[in-house]
C-alpha cells in the first residue's frame, strides 16, 4: 500500500519535472532524459551569459577612448523653439568648467542665453533657452549646428581636463 504522503510527493516531482520539461524546451518522456536536457539547456545558458559579459566588456574597452563623443559621460539634445532653442546637457558625474565651455560656444554661436538652470552638485545639468540675435540678411541656423556646436565645445573641455 502507498501512503498518501509518497503519492504527493511523487505527484509534486511529475509536476515539477514537467514544469522543468517545458521551461527547457525538452521533448524528453522519462524524467533521466529530462533532466539531461534541462542540464544542457543551463550549459547553453552559462555559454550566453559569458559572451554577453565578453561583448559588454568589449564594448566598454572600446568606447574608453577619447576619441569617440559616446565615451563622454555627457548627454546633449537640442530642441527648436519658436524663438531660438532648448538645450540640454547632462552628466553622470560632476564636470568642473563644463559650464563655461557651454556658455563660450553659445556666445560663438550668437546664442543670447534667454532662461537657464544648471546644477552642478554631484551631476552636471543644464537646462538653456538660447535665443539667435539674427542680424538682417544672416540665415538662421538649425539645432543640428547647435548640437554639433556643443558637443565639440564638451570634447575641447574634456581634452583639457585630460591633460590637467
Amino acid at each position: 500500500m502507498v501512503s498518501r504522503e509518497h503519492q504527493r510527493s511523487a505527484a509534486a516531482l511529475h509536476e515539477k519535472l514537467q514544469l522543468l520539461r517545458s521551461i527547457t524546451n525538452s521533448h524528453a518522456l522519462n524524467k533521466t532524459s529530462i533532466i539531461v536536457d534541462a542540464s544542457k539547456y543551463i550549459e547553453d545558458l552559462k555559454e550566453k551569459v559569458q559572451r554577453l559579459n565578453q561583448d559588454m566588456e568589449n564594448a566598454q574597452t572600446s568606447s574608453s577612448g577619447h576619441d569617440d563623443f559616446n565615451a563622454l559621460p555627457v548627454q546633449v539634445s537640442v530642441k527648436t523653439l519658436e524663438k531660438g532653442f532648448m538645450i540640454n546637457v547632462l552628466s553622470e558625474k560632476s564636470c568642473p568648467g563644463l559650464l563655461v565651455s557651454v556658455l563660450e560656444a553659445f556666445e560663438d554661436l550668437g546664442l543670447n542665453v534667454l532662461e537657464a538652470r544648471v546644477s552642478c552638485a554631484d551631476s552636471f545639468r543644464l537646462q538653456a533657452v538660447g535665443g539667435e540675435s539674427v542680424e538682417e540678411g544672416e540665415s538662421s541656423m538649425d539645432a543640428e549646428a547647435v548640437k554639433q556646436a556643443v558637443i565639440m565645445s564638451i570634447k575641447n573641455w574634456s581634452q583639457t581636463t585630460e591633460n590637467d
